[in-house]
């Protein structure tokens, strides 16, 4: 963790700090979070380390461990299922909101982060790829409580294990429905770009319900 944190030294508050580390896969489903020890990296005293562990714990982002102290929490099959059933409402919303408010260059950049997917079969790149796709989705939405709630719904999603982008039909998939989803926010069409995210998100929690079933084989 001593490397984590120091990569993100002099970033904003605590609290923003270990959320960076959550969200880059830098903490994952575990780690224990030592209070000491993140004070000492940080050059800090306890108490802000202590309040931002507090605020992680609300969150649903550190949990107990087995061990004395907090942990980064893991996402079990039942939160598994309410995190995309929220998430497909909130990115179906947000295409609406897109397809209502973006601006040309908006549509522009979406065209060119679906096109960047176009033969490339390296999971970690098409995941990169999904993120800053469906962060500016959102960003066209011009709507700043769509955007704080996507965002920490984004740093949830980081908790899952792997990438769906792993399965190959999905590769292809994602790309199509990506597609679906810009064509629609170009058309203006509020409806039609409502039913892609959703079906988009569907699809990607079948995928990763998949993904799941293959680990645990």
């Amino acid at each position: 963790m001593k490397a984590i944190m120091e990569k993100n030294m002099h970033r904003g508050t605590p609290l923003e700090q270990l959320l960076d580390a959550i969200e880059d896969g830098k903490l994952t489903p575990g780690t224990r979070l030592r209070e000491t020890e993140l004070a000492e990296q940080l050059g800090i005293s306890r108490t802000p380390v202590r309040e931002a562990l507090h605020r992680l714990h609300a969150m649903g982002l550190a949990e107990h461990g087995p061990q004395r102290g907090l942990i980064v929490s893991h996402l079990d099959y039942d939160h598994l299922r309410q995190l995309f059933a929220v998430r497909e409402g909130l990115e179906g919303m947000a295409a609406r909101l897109a397809a209502e408010y973006a601006t040309p260059a908006e549509i522009s950049l979406l065209r060119e982060l679906v096109s960047l997917d176009v033969g490339v079969d390296n999971p970690d790149t098409l995941k990169t790829h999904n993120k800053q796709f469906h962060l500016q989705i959102v960003r066209a939405s011009h709507n700043a409580y769509m955007i704080d709630a996507l965002a920490n719904l984004r740093i949830h999603l980081s908790l899952l294990p792997g990438s769906t982008y792993s399965i190959a039909k999905r590769r292809v998939q994602a790309q199509d429905e990506h597609q679906a989803i810009i064509d629609a926010v170009a058309a203006h069409d509020g409806d039609a770009a409502e039913h892609a995210a959703r079906v988009h998100i569907k699809s990607g929690y079948r995928a990763r319900l998949e993904l799941l079933s293959s680990q645990q084989g």
